[in-house]
């Protein structure tokens, strides 16, 4: 049986918002890990028929066999990928930060 490393990875929702998260649990990535977004936010995107058949895709975007790797890379994807911003994706860490007019 091969060792699962340790992942990041981007779940894309019907509407085409994405979420990228990772998976540092042991022994390795689950199958069935499919990430701890804010499941009202995403709710709020979706009448409740189309909760009813919801399909995602989970896509790995990088694995290594070092937590450390991997928690830089998730930081790295989502500000690239742009998921913290509320039109792309459910990401609600590394949100910009908003700029206040100086006197």
């Amino acid at each position: 049986m091969r060792k699962l490393k340790y992942i990041v990875y981007k779940i894309t929702f019907p509407n085409g918002k994405i979420y990228v998260g990772k998976d540092i649990g042991e022994p390795g990535h689950s199958l069935r890990y499919f990430g701890s977004w804010h499941n009202e936010t995403v709710e709020a995107d979706f009448t409740d028929q189309e909760l009813r058949d919801f399909t995602l895709r989970k896509t790995v975007l990088f694995e290594s066999d070092d937590k450390k790797e991997v928690t830089l890379k998730e930081s790295e994807y989502i500000r690239s990928l742009q998921s913290n911003l509320p039109d792309i994706g459910y990401n609600r860490s590394h949100r910009p930060r908003r700029r206040t007019e100086q006197s």
